[in-house]
């Protein structure tokens, strides 16, 4: 289970540190991928098959699937962790999500997000948090 929000920085090679609760969540290794909104996920391998054995059940000639599976897999690599607790992100994943320097490292129960510190206050924004209608909507889930 991955719970939290932690702020961390890239260093020059284009590591970020994971924090050692997420990283023990980990397990045997996990694969890091473009989400849909401008972020990175981590998922654990075990959650990663799950993921791909969702994608490639649908039909595997509607447009949208393939679109869909080009997007999430032609990006996923495997995660490796130094001895530190950090992890290289690849250099056109950290273009994807617009990382910079200063990131948020979030829990989101069975995977990791990975947001440009900006990118994060914005989607916060976007989607209302702490706004009247956020919690309408939020009440609306049955929550």
């Amino acid at each position: 289970m991955f719970i939290g929000e932690f702020s961390h920085t890239i260093d020059a090679k284009g590591r970020v540190a994971v924090p050692f609760r997420f990283r023990r969540g980990l397990g045997k290794g996990a694969v890091i991928t473009r989400s849909t909104d401008t972020c990175l996920v981590i998922y654990p391998k075990e959650e990663w098959v799950t993921v791909a054995q969702k994608l490639t059940s649908l039909p595997m000639f509607d447009p949208k699937v393939k679109a869909l599976s080009r997007f999430i897999f032609s990006s996923a690599v495997e995660v490796e962790f130094d001895r530190q607790g950090r992890a290289l992100i690849p250099q056109y994943l950290r273009e994807w999500a617009g990382l910079k320097k200063q990131v948020v490292v979030t829990g989101i129960f069975n995977k990791i997000e990975i947001w440009d510190d900006h990118g994060w206050k914005a989607q916060q924004k976007k989607d209302g948090v702490g706004s009247a209608e956020f919690d309408k909507q939020i009440q609306e889930l049955g929550i």
